[in-house]
């Protein structure tokens, strides 16, 4: 979700149940849905649908992007800062892109430089570490939507981490 939607939680919840999705469950006011399903359907399926479905429900164009709980295993994995002297979660963000950036428009920020703050890209997520907080940086979804042309949604690291412990559950 983005900010500019405003959608009740437990509409959107709602909304995944009656589409079949199971155990639809939000987490805090930002569009995070964690849910299960029974697999039959790709991942690419499953977001048109519940596009389609918010649409047809609520009038808003939105993009939805998923992630299973390996991938979400994997953000850990491949998390190039997690190392980072005086690492803070607080301070550490990934943004989901609804689809892989080509190499092109990755080269339109492969120079980018905005220091103490880093960033890398790895397949349909950016990761990005602004030691300072985000008050400041430049480097958050807007300028990468702009800068690339792609659509995203940042998530903290604290509530990736909270995410993924709900959906272990599941």
């Amino acid at each position: 979700m983005t900010g500019h939607n405003s959608l009740k939680m437990t509409d959107l919840a709602e909304l995944y149940s009656s589409q079949g999705y199971l155990d639809a469950e939000t987490y805090i006011q930002s569009g995070n849905v964690i849910f299960s399903n029974d697999g039959s359907l790709s991942e690419t399926v499953v977001s048109m649908n519940i596009e389609k479905a918010i649409l047809d429900k609520f009038d808003y164009k939105i993009p939805v992007m998923l992630r299973t709980i390996p991938e979400i295993y994997t953000l850990f994995k491949h998390n190039p800062f997690l190392n980072e002297d005086k690492f803070d979660p607080a301070k550490m963000a990934v943004i989901f892109l609804h689809d892989e950036p080509s190499e092109s428009k990755r080269q339109k920020v492969k120079d980018v430089d905005y220091p103490p703050d880093k960033f890398k890209i790895s397949g349909r997520e950016i990761y990005i570490f602004c030691p300072n907080g985000f008050g400041k940086t430049k480097l958050y979804t807007n300028f990468f939507e702009k800068k690339m042309v792609v659509t995203g949604t940042a998530r903290n690291w604290n509530t990736i981490t909270t995410i993924l412990k709900l959906a272990e559950k599941k």
